[in-house]
């Protein structure tokens, strides 16, 4: 047998998973690691404890399978976009803690940069918006607030790195320095019509060009792990940003698909084909995957807090034990109660983009409890998607997003998934395999090692697992968001 080790590095767990020549599952394993919020917005990790987490997990599967680390032809990378790690380049040591893509430390330089003018370019050049999610501004904090740092960058001290860099330097010997495309193009230094490092933001943010890493297609060869880490020389083939690389995974090959994949927080892409479409709604246009030198680029949307609303029930409230639990307690909430949570504990991603507004609740009464919470939890994810939609719509054309290929942990609630379908309107399909961000990386790679089928041929193999189709009343649906949106702009104002 011949396998393929796909590496899922998260925001709160590194996970390790072993796909077969077939692309079946046979081990997974899985360890969280500690969130760091040294102020209120501020996220942070422990960026040893990504690496270490990674290699633990890897050394774990393969021993679960009981493989020959030989036998592994080749490892894809997937992980959390935009967390921003500098390293020094001699002793391997990050001169701070990871900066995650949740932090908003930088909100007042984005509005500062704003307020010169500079969004405009920004956007034509990157796809995105100047916003705190992205690294660039993450990077330049970093540069301004360390000690001697940007004099050490400027000398050639230091590197920068997504996450995926840093597990590729460390797993190769500190030999490759390398990210890929749809890592790139979501660090605000990118230019995503050009293929290449934009020299123009990275003077205006004063970031020294020798940090970065280089560029590569999505399928690739990143460079050799060294055998003293697994047991054996293995290539890593493929890398792709966590919500690319479920794009992939979902076999979202042709313009007009969509996905959304639920962690975390939520995103939404839609395959817009080799054209960049720049969005009149706050949407990010993106790469998608670049294979053969070409990328494929997409609309997205992203929310900050999807998965990460019932951890708040879990650790912040207390009011269960278990995610699992949240579905139960779901459907015995009162259903003359309309409890709307509006989630926005590190700001409100699209189509709002604000960086220093709150979360919220709305509409409690005291009857409410641990069931009308877990509802609204629950709903504020629908509510947020229908929001991404509409604006993908309206960028993209009537005919987009009307079926949605959901993956990710939260999709495997069938009451969350029948409440997307019915606010948004659209079918939702889930497919057999929810690892797809993982599937994705998985493929990458073996595609590159000649062992997984071309595009065409893996896309035969998506099958799908449930559909739900919208239930809900017209009337109904346009009352239930129009609350939503009063909610939301109550927010805002506070």
């Amino acid at each position: 047998m011949t396998f393929v080790l796909a590496i899922d590095q998260g925001t709160t767990s590194s996970r390790a998973i072993l796909f077969d020549q077939d692309m079946k599952i046979c081990g997974i394993s899985q360890k969280e690691f500690t969130q760091h919020f040294p102020n209120s917005g501020w996220v942070e990790h422990n960026a040893f404890d990504l690496l270490n987490t990674t290699l633990e997990t890897c050394r774990n599967v393969i021993s679960d399978v009981g493989i020959n680390p030989s036998e592994i032809a080749a490892i894809g990378i997937t992980n959390q976009r935009e967390t921003t790690i500098i390293w020094d380049k001699s002793t391997g040591q990050p001169i701070h803690n990871a900066i995650v893509w949740q932090d908003r430390r930088t909100s007042e330089m984005c509005e500062t940069l704003r307020a010169g003018n500079h969004e405009d370019m920004v956007t034509a050049t990157t796809g995105l918006l100047l916003d705190p999610y992205f690294s660039g501004t993450k990077v330049a904090w970093l540069l301004n607030n360390v000690d001697g740092a940007r004099d050490r960058a400027k000398a050639g001290e230091l590197l920068f790195g997504t996450v995926d860099s840093w597990l590729v330097w460390n797993l190769t010997g500190r030999k490759s320095h390398v990210t890929d495309a749809t890592n790139a193009a979501r660090t605000l230094l990118y230019d995503i019509h050009n293929g290449k490092w934009s020299d123009q933001i990275c003077d205006l943010l004063d970031i020294p060009t020798c940090m970065l890493p280089t560029v590569m297609d999505s399928s690739a060869d990143f460079g050799v792990v060294s055998d003293d880490v697994f047991g054996a020389e293995i290539p890593i083939l493929g890398i792709a940003g966590d919500q690319q690389a479920a794009t992939v995974g979902q076999a979202c090959f042709e313009p007009g698909m969509l996905k959304s994949t639920y962690g975390t927080g939520c995103f939404a892409l839609l395959n817009t084909g080799d054209t960049p479409v720049q969005s009149s709604n706050k949407m990010l246009t993106t790469i998608a995957y670049q294979l053969d030198g070409k990328p494929t680029y997409a609309l997205e949307g992203s929310i900050f807090v999807a998965g990460a609303v019932v951890q708040w029930l879990r650790d912040g409230l207390k009011i269960i034990e278990r995610a699992g639990e949240t579905q139960a307690l779901a459907e015995s909430a009162d259903p003359m109660q309309n409890v709307i949570i509006v989630p926005a504990f590190t700001g409100l991603g699209a189509p709002y983009w604000n960086a220093d507004c709150r979360g919220a609740t709305f509409g409690l009464t005291r009857n409410s409890g641990p069931a009308e919470f877990a509802k609204a939890a629950l709903e504020s994810v629908g509510f947020q998607t229908r929001d991404l939609l509409d604006a993908m719509k309206s960028d993209w054309g009537s005919s987009g997003g009307q079926v949605v290929r959901v993956d990710g942990g939260m999709s495997a609630s069938n009451w969350t998934m029948q409440f997307l379908a019915d606010i948004t309107g659209a079918v939702v399909d889930r497919p057999t395999i929810l690892e797809t961000t993982a599937l994705g990386a998985a493929w990458l790679a073996g595609y590159r090692a000649g062992i997984y089928p071309n595009q065409e041929e893996f896309a035969k193999t998506w099958q799908r697992d449930a559909q739900f189709n919208p239930n809900m009343a017209n009337d109904m649906r346009s009352k239930r968001y129009a609350a939503w949106k009063r909610a939301v702009n109550a927010t805002l104002c506070v």
